[in-house]
């Protein structure tokens, strides 16, 4: 077994772990941070391993901050087709995107390769920085919507996730909860916007995008 399919198969088991459980963090405990707060500033590793600031993206100019859902997710697929279309515009309003993911450097590259993904890429394994941005787990309705999901269900986990999904862009991997989310943040590291999603398909508008973005340009 190669060192990436090692990383596969433990992200993998994660998944099942927390599909097994189910969600743990639903609520907050203190408000998260919101329009008007200095935005965290972690230290995350690119594709490369190399250590990045996120603020290192917001220095000289607006950006836009992506948090993923985990790369076998569909609805991650579905933003990634919007988003492509998307891009220019964001781009030509004077904005850099950088999304953050839940996987390792190692893995993360192959994907974010294999799909063509021209921003950078942050590593957060263990979604310190989803934490520190207050995008919480989805419960059941929020992910999985109207399926019946129980806690312990291997069977469901082995016939429709594990088995049909191995092997494909849509393998199951990390945490099958985490929601993700999307924010606008000024130069000299004010949120200006913060879209967490109420549910997997929850994508943010192009418009609502640019105007956050000429908002943390203006003067």
């Amino acid at each position: 077994m190669s060192a990436l399919d090692a990383l596969q198969d433990a992200a993998e088991r994660r998944w099942v772990a927390g599909w097994l459980e189910g969600p743990t963090w639903t609520r907050y405990d203190a408000l998260p941070v919101q329009p008007g707060d200095a935005a965290p500033d972690l230290e995350l590793p690119d594709t490369s391993g190399s250590k990045r600031h996120l603020s290192e993206y917001w220095s000289a100019g607006t950006a836009v901050l992506i948090f993923l859902r985990h790369f076998g997710c569909s609805c991650l697929a579905e933003r990634w087709e919007t988003l492509q279309a998307d891009l220019p515009a964001l781009a030509g309003a004077g904005a850099t995107v950088v999304a953050v993911c839940q996987a390792e450097p190692e893995r993360a590259l192959a994907v974010a390769t294999r799909r063509g993904y021209p921003f950078p890429l942050l590593c957060d394994p263990e979604r310190r920085a989803y934490r520190a941005y207050g995008l919480l787990e989805g419960q059941p309705a929020q992910i999985v919507h109207d399926f019946d999901w129980k806690p312990g269900d291997l069977e469901t986990a082995q016939t429709m996730f594990l088995g049909p999904r191995r092997g494909t862009e849509r393998a199951v991997v990390d945490s099958p909860w985490q929601l993700p989310g999307e924010f606008v943040v000024g130069r000299g590291g004010r949120i200006v916007l913060a879209h967490r999603y109420q549910y997997c398909e929850d994508f943010p508008p192009r418009t609502v995008m640019l105007g956050a973005i000429a908002a943390a340009s203006a003067p």
